[in-house]
C-alpha cells in the first residue's frame, strides 16, 4: 500500500499486513512530531505527484533489495506534537535487507517527494 492521508494510520495494522509467508524480519520507520520548541507543524503535498514518487522508490526498492514487501503512508495537514507522520514497512527474509531497504527509502522520501512542512510556534512560522 502506497498512501498519502489527513487521516492517522493504524501501525499494528500495518505491520500485521506486512507478515509474509518468506518473512522472517520487518523493519518499521515511524517518523512522529517531535517536540522541537513549536506547537505543530503542517504539511503540504503535491499528492498526485507524491503518490508517483512513492510508487517508484518502492519499484527501485524491490527491484535491488531482497525484501517481500514494501508499504508506505505519509500524512499531511495540521500534526501536533506526537502525532504520525510517516510509516513505512519493509519485510524481507532476513533483517539486514529489511533494514538497508527501509533506510534506503526514507532518505529517498526525504529527497525526491514533493511534502513541504511548516514548524508553527506561539510567535513563528517557517519553511523546512
Amino acid at each position: 500500500m502506497i498512501s498519502v492521508t489527513k487521516d492517522d494510520f493504524d501501525v499494528a495494522s500495518m505491520i500485521e499486513q506486512a507478515k509474509k509467508p518468506a518473512s522472517g524480519a520487518i523493519v518499521t520507520f515511524l517518523g512522529i512530531v517531535r517536540d522541537d520548541d513549536i506547537e505543530r507543524i503542517e504539511l503540504e503535498v503535491y499528492e498526485e505527484a507524491a503518490l508517483k514518487f512513492l510508487e517508484e522508490i518502492k519499484d527501485v526498492a524491490m527491484q535491488d533489495y531482497a525484501i517481500e514487501s514494501v508499504d508506505i503512508v505519509h500524512r499531511y495537514g495540521p500534526l501536533n506534537i506526537g502525532d504520525n507522520i510517516v510509516l513505512i514497512t519493509v519485510s524481507a527474509g532476513h533483517r539486514r535487507e529489511a533494514f538497508s531497504a527501509c533506510e534506503f527509502i526514507i532518505e529517498q522520501i526525504k529527497e525526491k517527494v514533493p511534502i513541504w512542512k511548516k514548524e508553527v510556534g506561539k510567535d513563528f512560522e517557517r519553511w523546512k
